[in-house]
């Protein structure tokens, strides 16, 4: 038996920030871990534009509230699950995931946590561990559980060289081409033959 673990974000969702930057006009929330690779960097220049910006935590999830999952995620999913438990490895935060996680049939969910004073807003995030998607697929590794892993740029990466198997999707073409290693899928079609092969090669004990 295999788990499959799944990047959530330019996996089954679009991009949260670059929707928030869509409906507010504010340019600079278009930087994702595709450019800055650094999530701590990241996060920090989000939350400093945000807050600049007068955005709360409400403001956000209500546009979050509007995202649908990206077309055919909702089936690839389904179908996915029929052949192994799925886990949601995701750099997002609880406050925000909710909505998204409804339209994909609560599937197993692991994030973080955004801080939020009393006022609605946000002044900070804890991580729940420190390169949490790798971690997570180590530890389910080391109980005995064979792992397929795929996501899309830098900060899935350490995820993928854990798992047993990783797989790109969609990826920036400077991803893919610093990570060889990883086959490249373009459309869920692509992904399932991905997880299809990555399975049987790992039944044959490759």
């Amino acid at each position: 038996m295999y788990l499959s673990c799944l990047d959530l974000e330019g996996v089954l969702v679009p991009e949260v920030w670059l929707c928030v930057a869509e409906r507010t006009g504010i340019d600079a929330l278009r930087v994702t871990t595709r450019d800055i690779p650094d999530y701590d960097q990241l996060m920090r220049h989000r939350i400093s534009i945000i807050n600049e910006n007068g955005l709360g935590l409400a403001e956000i999830q209500e546009i979050i509230g509007g995202m649908t999952p990206l077309p055919g995620a909702v089936e690839f999913l389904n179908w996915l699950r029929e052949r192994s438990q799925v886990f949601i490895l995701s750099d997002t935060f609880y406050q925000f995931a909710t909505p998204l996680m409804r339209q994909l049939q609560w599937p197993t969910l692991f994030c973080n946590y955004l801080l939020i004073d009393d006022h609605g807003r946000i002044e900070g995030y804890r991580l729940r561990q420190d390169d949490q998607k790798r971690q997570a697929v180590k530890a389910l590794r080391q109980l005995e559980f064979k792992i397929i892993a795929a996501g899309d740029s830098y900060n899935d990466t350490s995820m993928l060289k854990e798992a047993d198997r990783g797989i790109l999707f969609c990826p920036p073409d400077h991803v893919a081409e610093q990570f060889p290693q990883f086959p490249v899928t373009s459309d869920y079609a692509q992904l399932r033959a991905a997880f299809i092969d990555a399975a049987a090669a790992l039944a044959a004990g490759a």
